[in-house]
Formats: C-alpha cells, sequence, structure tokens
C-alpha cells in the first residue's frame, strides 16, 4: 500500500528530528522536555502503532514503535534528569 510507505518515511523522518534531542539529553543531563510532553506523545504514538497493525499496515507500526521507544526515552530522561 502506498499510505503505508508515505507513513513510514514520514515517521522516519521524525524520528531523526528527535535524535539529537535525545544524544543532547544524554550529554547535558538536563531536562530538555516536560514530563507530560513525554508521557502524552510515547503513549500516543505507541497507541498510532497498534492502530497501524490493525490496518496491516506494518512498515508504519515499526516506525511508530521505533517513534515510540524515541519518546520514552526523551520521558524516562525527563523524570531522571529532572531531579538535579
Amino acid at each position: 500500500m502506498w499510505q503505508d510507505i508515505t507513513l513510514a518515511i514520514i515517521s522516519v523522518v521524525l524520528n531523526f528530528a528527535l535524535v539529537p534531542q535525545i544524544i543532547r539529553g544524554f550529554k547535558t543531563k538536563k531536562k530538555t522536555i516536560v514530563v507530560s510532553t513525554g508521557l502524552i506523545f510515547f503513549v500516543g504514538v505507541y497507541l498510532f502503532c497498534f492502530i497501524y497493525l490493525t490496518l496491516d499496515l506494518y512498515f508504519s507500526a515499526l516506525t511508530s514503535f521505533i517513534s515510540g521507544t524515541l519518546w520514552f526515552t526523551l520521558f524516562v530522561q525527563s523524570i531522571i534528569y529532572g531531579k538535579n
């Protein structure tokens, strides 16, 4: 399906935008996002992953799972580094 490939490509591009933010968080050891932002986004993106799986959009589900994991990493960073 062309929709699956298109959604997956968009998700990959958006995932690349998250990587520098995660690296910056590890380097500076400072909270870079609000805890609620990380929580809402990682839960929401994992829900997208589930929805994509029910629609047999496997590439989109995979890239959404990766995106959810990146957002989960930012969420955890905001908790751990927020205490410093």
